[in-house]
Formats: structure tokens, C-alpha cells, sequence
């Protein structure tokens, strides 16, 4: 049964808050102590996440296998590394390049998942671009994101989160987003969703 996006809101709001009250204060929100907690507590589940990135390492060895969790994010993040191809260009000698990077996040605060990708362009070693991918994902993202979902799927007993569910629009404050751009899926996962090591 899927998860609502009344619920999960529910669930955010024990996390963020939706006013700057705490800003510039050396006090923390009632709301941040929870979320510095619940971090404490998961991080001593470590070991099951490795155990997840090697299962991923196994299912596609033809990629490079990251991991990308920041604890002020509201997940864990793994990344896949597709290889970077040229990209036509008319803007000058520099070669362009692309990279894709599947990305799969299990939540902190409620048992789902989500997988997305995100394309970095490059001229050179310059990052010019970035852009992430929701659903559809283009079509050489689609075979490895399958695979990550149903690792995530299978060893955490998460649920996915529909795109139209994720992109619902709430009243919180997370990271660089505020009302009315906040999303659940900025709660219940990253603020920061193009940023991948």
C-alpha cells in the first residue's frame, strides 16, 4: 500500500521546521535535536549499508559504486558511476564531456526509497552544468536504477516514493529550500539533490 503524502509530511514535521525562530541562535530547535539523534542512532547501522554498497558493487561491476551520505541530509545516498561520453558542441575547442550518476536514498525518517539521477556536464575538468533526473530517467540511467531499487528494496524493506508523491509541495524549511519550493522529497531525502561527490 503506498505511503501517503499526508503521512510522510507528518513524519517531516518532527524534522524541520517551517520559520526561522533558531537562526543565529546557539540553542537548537526542538526539531534538530531529533534529527541530530535519529542520525546518532542510525549511524550505528553503518555496517548494513556497506553491506548494501558491496551488493551493488557485485550487481554492477562494469561501474564505480559510492557513497554519498551527508548527515545533513535526511537520508543515506549511494551513487553509480556511469562513464563520462563526449557531447557535441559548437562552443569552442574544448572538448565537452558528460557524466551520469545513478543515485538511490533510503530515508532516515520513514522506511522509503527513491532513485534519481543526476547529468554533470564538463569542459574539460570544469564542471559547466548539472541537472537532476526524476522520472522518467533517461534511458542508459534505467538498467542500473533498477538494479539499485531492488537492493534498497529488498535489504531495507522500503517503500518507493512515487515522483508525484516526492514533488508534493510542503510548508518546511530544509536546507536551501522554503515555502513554497520545499518538497517531501527535499524532507524525506536531500536539499542538495545534484550534489554527489
Amino acid at each position: 500500500m503506498p505511503t501517503s503524502a499526508q503521512y510522510l509530511l507528518s513524519v517531516a514535521r518532527n524534522y524541520w521546521r517551517s520559520d526561522h525562530e533558531f537562526d543565529g541562535k546557539l540553542e537548537r530547535s526542538p526539531e534538530l535535536e531529533r534529527f541530530q539523534a535519529l542520525w546518532e542512532e542510525k549511524l550505528q547501522g553503518m555496517d548494513e549499508w556497506r553491506g548494501l554498497l558491496d551488493e551493488l558493487q557485485a550487481a554492477l561491476p562494469q561501474f564505480r559504486i559510492g557513497n554519498a551520505t551527508a548527515t545533513c541530509d535526511a537520508c543515506f545516498r549511494c551513487s553509480v558511476y556511469l562513464e563520462r561520453q563526449p557531447v557535441p558542441s559548437n562552443l569552442g575547442d574544448e572538448p565537452l564531456t558528460r557524466r551520469q550518476v545513478v543515485v538511490g536514498c533510503v530515508s532516515i525518517l520513514a522506511p522509503v526509497y527513491t532513485v534519481y539521477g543526476v547529468q554533470y556536464d564538463y569542459r574539460g575538468e570544469e564542471r559547466i552544468a548539472d541537472r537532476a533526473f526524476f522520472e522518467p530517467l533517461p534511458l542508459e540511467m534505467r538498467a542500473p536504477a533498477e538494479v539499485v531499487a531492488r537492493k534498497l528494496e529488498a535489504r531495507f524493506l522500503a517503500e518507493a516514493v512515487p515522483h508525484e508523491i516526492a514533488g508534493t509541495r510542503i510548508p518546511l524549511i530544509v536546507g536551501p529550500h522554503e515555502p513554497p519550493e520545499t518538497t517531501l522529497f527535499h524532507a524525506l531525502f536531500t536539499g542538495w539533490p545534484e550534489s554527489v561527490p
